[in-house]
C-alpha cells in the first residue's frame, strides 16, 4: 500500500542573486519608465518632483505586491499558512532598486538641486544601475570581465531603449 501521506513541496524560492538581478533590472526600468511617463508633460515644479517621487514609490510597492502575489497564485500546490507573505517578500529588490530614483526626485522636491531637468540624471542613474547589476551578475556567475561587461552594456541597454521612446513619443 502506498503511502498518501507524502510532504508536497510548497513554493518555490528563489535564489537571492536571481532575485537581487530580477528584482533590480525590473525596478531600474520601472523607474525610467515612471519618470519617462511623469514628466511627459513637462511639469517641473518642487511640488511636481516631490508628487512624482511618491507616485515612483506607490507604483513600486504595487508592482512588488502584484508580482509577488503573482508567484504565490502561479504555485498551484497546497500553501503553508506564510507563503503568500514570503512571495511579498521576496520582491524586495524591486522596491530597493527604485529608491535612488525616489530619492533623486525627492530631493529635487525639496530643494536640495534643481527641479527643472532632473529626470536626465534619473535616466543616467538607473542605467548605469542597470550595467552595475549586469556586470555584478555576470561575474558573480563565473563570466570573465569582457562578458560581464558586455552582459551590463545589454542590460544598460533596456534603459537607454525606454528613453529613446521617451524622447520618440514626445
Amino acid at each position: 500500500m502506498a503511502d498518501t501521506t507524502a510532504a508536497v513541496p510548497g513554493p518555490r524560492a528563489h535564489g537571492t542573486r536571481e532575485a537581487v538581478l530580477f528584482g533590480g533590472v525590473y525596478g531600474s526600468v520601472l523607474a525610467c519608465s515612471m519618470v519617462a511617463a511623469l514628466t511627459q508633460h513637462g511639469h517641473t515644479s518642487r511640488a511636481d518632483r516631490r508628487y512624482d517621487a511618491l507616485w515612483l514609490l506607490v507604483t513600486a510597492l504595487a508592482s512588488a505586491l502584484a508580482h509577488g502575489y503573482a508567484h504565490f497564485i502561479a504555485d498551484r500546490g497546497p500553501h503553508g499558512r506564510w507563503d503568500a507573505a514570503r512571495s511579498l517578500r521576496e520582491e524586495w529588490p524591486l522596491v530597493v532598486a527604485v529608491v535612488p530614483t525616489v530619492l533623486l526626485l525627492a530631493g529635487a522636491g525639496w530643494g536640495w538641486w534643481p527641479a527643472n531637468g532632473v529626470e536626465y540624471a534619473a535616466f543616467v542613474l538607473n542605467i548605469a544601475l542597470l550595467f552595475v547589476l549586469g556586470v555584478v551578475t555576470a561575474r558573480s556567475a563565473a563570466r570573465g570581465w569582457a562578458v560581464a561587461a558586455a552582459i551590463g552594456m545589454g542590460d544598460a541597454l533596456l534603459g537607454v531603449v525606454v528613453v529613446v521612446a521617451n524622447a520618440l513619443i514626445k
